[in-house]
């Protein structure tokens, strides 16, 4: 670790933030970024093989999953499969370096956001932060649910659940969120960097098309076809926008 990339000092007394499943094969690359995210205050377990990671989550209860996709024995993607497209805890992928291909399926399989390798630790706590604040204000809306309905369409965001024409589409995280902005915008374009900077807490940066995917995964999951009704439209140089033509 470079002298820049250095932890902060800790208080031992300060509360831990959350805990968090790091799954690395690297070791050395786990015990320092362990290191690291103790000094921020996260309570952090690793693991160096999916099928350790999958037998931690079900022992024990995480607020955020960092998982890498090349791994030993049960790959990062194998992860992903076992645990669904529904799973409810946050993940947060790490990819080589301009892998798209890493990239795009890691977010179709479920992983709420991606990290490429290298990274600055610095990164690694703004975007674990980032997750947690999604999550924690998805959490926290009271306990009288917030239901948005655009045609056939209906998003609780009390339950986290949706549903299209009385069947449960299950999304993950990122893809919930991304809908949520659709639906609470419905005619209207959002830019893709509003959108991930309020989906996924973070700055649009140069080829990121982590929105796209999402998109592309929502009109899969929830069946809009193009030239139908409701349709998730891209509107070129602008954004997406949710259209519904009542009928």
């Amino acid at each position: 670790m470079t002298p820049s990339n250095a932890p902060p000092p800790g208080d031992p007394s300060a509360a831990r933030e959350a805990r968090v499943l790091l799954v690395d094969d690297d070791r050395e690359l786990c015990q320092m970024l362990t290191e690291y995210l103790n000094a921020e205050h996260f309570d952090v377990k690793s693991v160096h093989d999916g099928g350790d990671a999958l037998g931690e989550l079900k022992a024990n209860d995480f607020e955020i999953l960092i998982l890498d996709v090349m791994l030993p024995s049960v790959g990062g993607f194998d992860v992903l499969r076992k645990l669904g497209a529904s799973y409810q805890t946050p993940i947060l992928m790490l990819t080589a370096r301009g892998d798209d291909i890493d990239r795009i399926v890691g977010l179709e399989l479920g992983a709420d956001d991606y990290l490429s390798k290298p990274f600055n630790p610095r990164e690694l706590v703004a975007r674990i932060r980032a997750i947690l604040r999604r999550a924690s204000h998805r959490l926290g809306k009271g306990s009288v649910p917030d239901e948005l309905v655009v045609g056939p369409i209906i998003l609780n965001t009390g339950t986290h659940l949706v549903h299209v024409a009385g069947k449960s589409v299950p999304l993950t995280g990122a893809e919930f969120r991304v809908l949520e902005l659709l639906m609470r915008s419905a005619g209207q374009v959002i830019s893709r960097e509003a959108m991930t900077e309020q989906a996924l807490g973070r700055k649009l940066v140069a080829y990121d098309r982590s929105i796209d995917t999402h998109i592309s995964n929502l009109r899969r999951k929830l069946e809009l076809e193009v030239g139908r009704n409701p349709e998730i439209k891209n509107v070129r140089g602008s954004g997406y926008t949710l259209t519904w033509a009542h009928a």
